[in-house]
Parts: structure tokens; C-alpha cells; sequence
């Protein structure tokens, strides 16, 4: 699996999200911006991206990932 099929799967799921996503093989970071987060507590954004990778952590294709999440307020304070 490639990054860009990991932004593909959650930007598909997660409809006016950004994702970007690097890594390769089954280990991936991805950092998603969304708001669809501003009212969620940090555990609950995490399953929320999760929910998009399940079939795909089941299925060997994605191994570990670290998923940092961001608002687009919260995104643009850092950049």
C-alpha cells in the first residue's frame, strides 16, 4: 500500500478532510484536518480515522500508523 492510497481511503470516508499521509509498505503517519473534529476528544478523533482504516489494518495491508489530528483553526496556528 502507498501513501497516496491511505489519503485516498480516508479522504473518501472523511468527506472535506485533508489528509496527508507519508510512509510506505504497512507503516504510514498521517496527519488529517478536518472539522468534523471540534468537538471531539483526542480518543474519539483517533477512532474516527481508524474507523476508515479498519479493513485495511485487518487485512495485513496497514501495520501501524501514527494519526495526528487537527482542526483547520488549529492547523493553520501551526503553520
Amino acid at each position: 500500500m502507498q501513501a497516496e492510497d491511505v489519503k485516498q481511503v480516508i479522504e473518501s470516508q472523511l468527506v472535506d478532510s485533508q489528509v496527508l499521509t507519508s510512509g510506505e509498505g504497512c507503516n504510514f503517519e498521517i496527519a488529517v484536518i478536518s472539522n468534523q473534529f471540534a468537538d471531539l476528544s483526542p480518543v474519539k478523533k483517533q477512532q474516527l480515522v481508524y474507523a476508515c482504516l479498519n479493513k485495511q489494518i485487518a487485512s495485513g495491508d496497514i501495520h501501524a500508523v501514527t494519526i495526528k489530528t487537527y482542526t483547520p483553526e488549529q492547523w493553520a496556528a501551526l503553520n
